[in-house]
């Protein structure tokens, strides 16, 4: 019931679930619920089952706030609350909402301004320059996540380092990263670095970097043909 899951969770922890803005349109919910129910789903390697009940509750929680929005509009005579114009969401990247920094920004009217960022952003956070205040809305690009208060980065490895694990150097993003992977690990396709996500900001808890180890573009064929020689060598034989 939708009034059940309103009380189990709030609308900002959904955005934050999801990783939208307070306005994100339906298309936009649908692309974050698919991106964040792919790395979540229990059936795939280094999904996780409460994880994946906490985006669905979160996409429907958004989901169906929707049409309750346009039908409680209020009188042409009363004042609606303002809402972010066009130009005041602000797509970061989960790298800088991470790291903070310098930010270009294209207004809708053509001026380009820049903008400092603090480290530490999340969805639906606020931010300034001059006058004009932004709506955060991280933007992944499908190799770097951010789901709430955590990082995820897709992280590609030979695929005897997935099957005999060991301690290995990654080259990730955010520079190198000495991890221990254990077999387990390699199996579920999943390390968790604790306290590595995005830093503590105001209310937000310092979060956790977990890194997607998938097979590396080429190695798995590469397997693949070695297996095929070592077949053929033995029935030559």
């Amino acid at each position: 019931m939708a009034g059940t899951k309103s009380s189990v969770m709030s609308g900002k922890r959904a955005r934050e679930v999801l990783g939208v803005a307070t306005h994100a349109t339906p298309a936009e919910l649908r692309r974050a619920f698919r991106e964040a129910a792919k790395l979540a789903h229990p059936d795939r390697r280094g999904g996780d089952a409460a994880r994946f009940r906490e985006v669905v509750e979160a996409y429907h929680l958004l989901h169906e706030a929707k049409p309750s929005d346009r039908i409680l509009q209020p009188p042409a005579t009363m004042a609606r609350p303002a809402r972010p114009a066009e130009g005041r969401i602000l797509p970061v990247p989960p790298l800088l909402a991470m790291t903070g920094g310098p930010m270009e920004h294209a207004m809708t009217d053509g001026r380009r301004i820049m903008l400092t960022l603090p480290p530490g952003l999340r969805a639906g956070d606020k931010v300034r320059a001059g006058e004009a205040e932004f709506e955060v809305a991280l933007r992944g690009d499908g190799q770097m996540l951010v789901r709430g208060d955590d990082l995820w980065i897709t992280v590609p490895l030979d695929p005897r380092l997935l099957a005999e694990g060991g301690r290995i150097a990654l080259e990730t993003p955010l520079g190198r990263r000495v991890v221990w992977v254990t077999k387990k690990a390699g199996e579920r396709g999943l390390v968790r670095l604790v306290g590595q996500g995005l830093p503590a900001r105001g209310r937000h808890r310092q979060g956790h970097l977990f890194l997607r180890l998938t097979v590396a573009a080429g190695e798995a064929n590469s397997a693949a043909r070695t297996l095929r020689r070592r077949f053929a060598a033995a029935w030559a034989a």
